[in-house]
């Protein structure tokens, strides 16, 4: 079924439309993203919850309501409550590797119902825990199935889309990630008022909802066609299901492609070896620097912490969990801007905009809490205010660049032979500087103060002076032609310009020798 909307794509002769198929199937990989974000929403929330913290981290508690003397900046400061936060992202490194292999040899379906799995297990070991073992137990499971779901899914949906709409339909996992922090504030400040301190239970446990959905649509989504040929030369249903996704009989262009591309891949034997090769170095550095970039830009910080960071300058319990709904807002609404505009705009123009506008946001906050927030007392009420409006600010400014970017642009870069590797090196740089930023953010509050905010600042300096310098443009290019633009980039041609050069001579003269 049809939606009827005519595409053609710049440099390429594939015909298709926006099928209704490929609609439903990205939205349901979607759901990935919702996992991933209800996990990052839902752990700021309930670490600023007063029952949680008086179960599980009691000294913490007692810092927080009855050490008058202790720092602003210092009440959070707690090694077990980073670990609680950042275990998952340790977990999901190392499942991110298993998910390269489980992707590449056995499709993109079974890696993401594995996924849904075990998020699902996760869920149930946290709502049900009784102590900080069994708490951190779970958020391990936790780590595996977003391990696993965002190798996959990015992956998933770029295979599935058509070109022109590939940026748009990739951000459709950002978007879940929106939706799942902001379903996670919301449900976070029902739950705060639940009488009886059980509300985190809930909070915890309904984690099981976008991992059902997950689970269930992994065991109904088609599978790509990419991975059709790729695992099993199968060229007959693969064009099959490119007939249904694309709504046409007219595939055999694009099936060419993924066949050449099928080939090649079929020769590399050890992708992880092949991707340090030097023809693939702008894809390896991008591989390893877009998720770097992506932690340091601090918004994990703003998602984990939100709750106490704004408790930090003067909000109360209830209030700083309504403040952080209200980002989840506007990071939300944002990144439904990006994903209509990223096509058109292209990604580049979307870094750029993105860059200054975070830079400045941090900038103001950095100067208004170093000028107004000493070690004790609050901001007055203009300022903490005036913070939250700033801070709405920065998260939009990441919600239409980096946040949905930081996925995209990875996931449509790689030749078919190294997809599975490359996207599993860009989850698991991910999940290590989310671990490492999670893991040392309270402590670095508390030593840095408002300095915090100038660090973070200056690394989106350095982050968008690399996108200008060394990210060529992607909009419109088919994924499997991608290679074309690292060809053509001012810098990248330098190296893998000289990779062509040096393959050509090699074969002209192992053919003069044949002769």
């Amino acid at each position: 079924m049809a939606v009827g909307i005519a595409i053609t794509s710049e440099g390429t002769q594939y015909k298709g439309r926006t099928t209704l198929l490929v609609v439903l199937s990205c939205m349901m990989a979607a759901t990935g993203g919702v996992i991933f974000g209800y996990d990052l929403g839902i752990s700021g929330g309930v670490t600023s919850m007063e029952p949680f913290l008086k179960k599980f981290f009691p000294k913490v508690y007692i810092k927080m309501t009855e050490d008058r003397k202790i720092s602003n900046y210092c009440k959070f400061d707690n090694q077990l409550l980073t670990l609680f936060t950042s275990s998952l992202y340790i977990a999901g490194l190392i499942a991110s590797f298993f998910a390269s292999h489980v992707t590449r040899a056995f499709g993109r379906k079974p890696s993401i119902l594995i996924g849904g799995a075990a998020f699902l297990v996760g869920s149930a070991l946290g709502g049900a825990a009784f102590n900080i073992y069994e708490l951190i137990f779970g958020r391990i499971f936790l780590g595996v199935g977003v391990g696993f779901a965002n190798q996959s899914v990015p992956l998933y949906i770029s295979e599935m889309a058509l070109p022109r709409q590939r940026g748009a339909m990739n951000i459709g996992f950002q978007c879940g990630v929106g939706i799942g922090v902001l379903a996670a504030t919301l449900i976070n400040f029902g739950t705060e008022k639940i009488k009886g301190g059980w509300g985190w239970r809930v909070s915890l446990a309904m984690a099981a909802v976008p991992a059902s959905i997950l689970t269930l649509s992994a065991i109904l989504l088609p599978e790509t066609p990419n991975s059709l040929i790729q695992r099993g030369n199968d060229n007959q249903k693969a064009k099959h299901v490119l007939q249904r996704i694309r709504g046409t009989t007219d595939v055999q262009a694009e099936l060419n492609d993924l066949i050449k591309a099928s080939s090649i891949s079929k020769a590399i034997n050890h992708p992880f070896k092949k991707i340090i090769q030097r023809k693939y170095m702008p894809q390896l550095v991008m591989a390893m620097a877009i998720p770097f970039f992506q932690q340091v830009t601090g918004i994990n910080v703003i998602t984990f912490y939100a709750p106490i960071l704004f408790r930090t300058i003067g909000f109360g319990e209830s209030a700083s969990l309504m403040s952080a709904v209200v980002t989840g807002l506007v990071g939300t609404a944002s990144t439904f801007i990006s994903m209509l505009v990223v096509d058109k705009l292209g990604r580049r123009t979307l870094f750029m905009i993105g860059g200054i506008q975070m830079l400045l946001s941090q900038v103001i906050v950095g100067g208004i809490m170093a000028a107004q927030l000493g070690d004790q007392g609050g901001l007055s009420k203009g300022c903490s205010y005036l913070v939250l409006v700033l801070i709405c600010t920065y998260v939009a400014g990441f919600a239409w660049s980096w946040g949905p970017l930081g996925w995209l642009v990875p996931s449509e870069i790689f030749p078919l032979e190294i997809r599975s590797a490359g996207q599993s090196i860009t989850v698991a740089v991910g999940f290590l500087f989310t671990f490492i930023v999670a893991q040392t953010f309270l402590s670095m509050l508390c030593h840095l103060k408002s300095g915090i905010f100038f660090f973070f600042g200056g690394w989106v300096v350095v982050m968008t002076a690399f996108v200008f310098l060394l990210l060529p443009e992607t909009k419109n290019v088919p994924i499997e032609q991608m290679d074309k633009v690292w060809k053509e980039h001012w810098f990248w041609k330098r190296i893998v310009g000289e990779v062509d050069e040096n393959t050509e001579t090699q074969s002209t003269t192992q053919s003069m020798q044949a002769i």
